[in-house]
């Protein structure tokens, strides 16, 4: 890729144009795709008539695309079931790139090289509503790609993306495939939205961003298909102005109108260079193309748009954040803190514990609703309960919440098997709770793995082979080595990692834990100060175990505020329960102070002979 992304600095990169666009303007008959059975199966043409395929490459090469894109959008084994072509899946792939790379050869210079993207579309369907598995999908796209990769593509496109869980699949598919062929190809990452402004199953873009950003295997990110650039505008300047990653733009020409039962497309090759200049000298998107409806005419107009500069320089404002399949919410908000209620959890809510027993998981979904409307940005999620499958459990609450619930969650389990349930059937950007060095590295091992897999974040407790850290300094010192391996050996960064400093209750009355609420607070501020880039996150009622309602209520504000002033970004709380400083009396507000800050006063008392 080096390669490639020294062009892309130097000069947008240009790909190819619609392929059904090339092939219909060809007057193809049935004979030609292999019989009446096979008309339309785009795929088969790379066996049935290969000539048809080159011409749709050399005719993009001609007008001076940088990179061809492989006939082999649908040649997934789910697509080609549809034409009883599903063992060919891997032969089609590999054959349809082998002449993709033979055509890029052909016209490749020492000034300028061609380079072949192996197409991966979506398929038929959508993971997320239950048409496929996971792992189903995962292992055809699997196919596809080792296809791809042996018939010699250069990088990888996974494009016309409808659906979060589907792209997770496919990365999943590509990551296994690297690590098992020992290599590795850029890959670009294409959603599509819709005219409503949203990807088909509801995504807004800062979702799509926000789930796809974490995952290193990506080279670039953007739009295609579905509308023209006009209606692609404001999603396209919110990737430049956000997005950490390249930005790709491959539109329509134009939206389509229905005449006679076929689809035209009316944006003129002028009208395209004219919007996509805008969008490479003005918004600086790097790489370029066209989608339906676009001919080489209009490829070639690109061409000539890439050959007068630079794309122009970008000032990225990224906020690490996490995702539901809707929507993103960032890890910190001003005013703080992030609100993760707490409700939806087996181990703290007896109403939740009972509707999992009930197996009403309507309900179960019901409560997550409610906590939204509390004002929870996020919702903690738990299903272990002893005698019980918990993976099949978290199967049935994850993807009914997947679809349901608006906000990201936080998945919380001690089992790695369920984690990783949890996160195949999440379309969204998680966070995973938790990781410790209770038993040294071990969990760390199998939890941080599975979190670089489908790009989640991770709440990281203070705790080492010591127990529970007590100390601001043991507290930070356990929170450093958590960073150094996480970073280090994992692959993670530090901005995907959240600190829970933990903390003791203040309620026991116990001389050990007196300071327990201060020493907490400046564990959140020694980190902080450290390492700006992390979170921070607290079980906020914890300080206040053992206490009545009330009183708890108050503890849990006031020390809610002061691990806010020290830096605290989230806090998993009852949202309805926590009562702003001005509606608690000064008396009460004083009392919970001194108590946070362990401010006792001794009075000397004289002793009398």
């Amino acid at each position: 890729m080096t390669d490639l992304q020294k062009l892309t600095i130097e000069r947008p990169l240009v790909f190819d144009g619609a392929t059904g666009t090339n092939l219909q303007s060809q007057n193809l008959t049935p004979e030609d795709f292999g019989g009446e059975h096979l008309a339309g199966c785009n795929e088969y043409l790379i066996r049935s008539k290969p000539s048809a395929v080159e011409r749709v490459h050399a005719d993009y090469l001609m007008a001076g695309a940088d990179i061809i894109e492989t006939d082999t959008f649908g040649s997934s084994s789910i697509v080609l079931a549809e034409y009883g072509l599903e063992s060919l899946a891997y032969d089609l792939s590999k054959e349809g790139a082998a002449i993709a790379k033979k055509m890029a050869r052909e016209f490749s210079t020492k000034e300028k090289p061609r380079y072949v993207a192996g197409s991966i579309g979506p398929t038929t369907k959508l993971p997320s509503l239950g048409h496929i598995s996971f792992d189903a999908m995962r292992d055809s796209y699997f196919q596809q790609m080792a296809g791809l990769l042996d018939g010699g593509a250069d990088l990888f496109i996974i494009e016309t993306c409808q659906d979060l869980l589907q792209i997770k699949a496919a990365l999943a598919a590509a990551q296994d495939l690297f690590r098992d062929e020992r290599t590795r190809l850029p890959v670009i990452t294409s959603v599509t939205i819709e005219t409503m402004g949203t990807m088909l199953m509801g995504t807004e873009i800062a979702a799509a961003l926000t789930a796809l950003e974490p995952f290193d295997i990506i080279s670039a990110i953007g739009l295609n298909c579905a509308t023209g650039p006009k209606e692609m505008e404001e999603n396209v300047r919110y990737l430049t102005q956000t997005s950490p990653l390249p930005v790709f733009c491959m539109p329509n020409a134009g939206l389509p109108e229905n005449i006679g039962g076929v689809a035209h497309y009316h944006l003129t090759p002028d009208e395209l260079e004219r919007y996509m200049t805008h969008f490479v000298q003005d918004l600086g998107v790097s790489i370029i193309g066209g989608c339906c409806g676009t001919t080489n005419e209009h490829i070639a107009r690109l061409s000539d748009l890439a050959g007068r500069g630079r794309p122009a320089p970008r000032a990225i404002d990224w906020t690490p954040s996490a995702a539901s399949i809707y929507s993103s919410v960032p890890m910190h908000v001003e005013p703080a803190p992030v609100i993760i209620g707490e409700r939806c959890n087996t181990n703290g809510s007896k109403k939740f514990r009972e509707l999992l027993l009930q197996e009403d998981w309507d309900s179960c979904v019901s409560m997550a609703k409610e906590q939204i409307k509390e004002g929870a940005h996020m919702l903690d999620l738990c299903v272990a309960y002893v005698g019980r499958d918990e993976v099949r459990d978290m199967h049935e609450v994850i993807t009914r919440m997947n679809t349901s619930v608006t906000v990201p969650l936080v998945i919380d389990s001690t089992e790695y098997p369920v984690i990783e349930e949890a996160l195949k059937h999440y379309a969204g950007r998680a966070i995973v709770n938790s990781i410790n060095l209770e038993d040294g590295e071990e969990r760390m091992a199998h939890v941080l793995p599975l979190c670089k897999k489908y790009g989640a974040a991770v709440i990281a407790l203070t705790i080492d082979e010591d127990g529970m850290a007590k100390t601001r300094e043991k507290k930070f010192e356990v929170a450093e080595r958590i960073i150094e391996l996480s970073v280090g050996k994992y692959g993670m960064r530090e901005e995907d990692l959240i600190f829970d400093t933990l903390t003791f209750t203040l309620g026991s009355g116990d001389e050990e834990f007196r300071k327990a609420g201060i020493e907490t607070v400046e564990a959140i501020r020694l980190i902080k100060t450290a390492h700006p880039r992390t979170k921070t996150i607290l079980g906020v009622s914890n300080i206040s175990f053992g206490l009545n309602p009330h009183s708890r209520h108050v503890l849990n504000s006031v020390f809610l505020h002061f691990a806010i002033e020290a830096g605290l970004d989230m806090a998993i709380v009852h949202a309805s329960k926590i009562m702003p400083l001005a509606k608690i009396d000064d008396r009460g507000r004083e009392l919970a102070k001194q108590i946070v800050f362990d401010e006792r006063v001794f009075e000397e008392v004289a002793v009398v002979a």
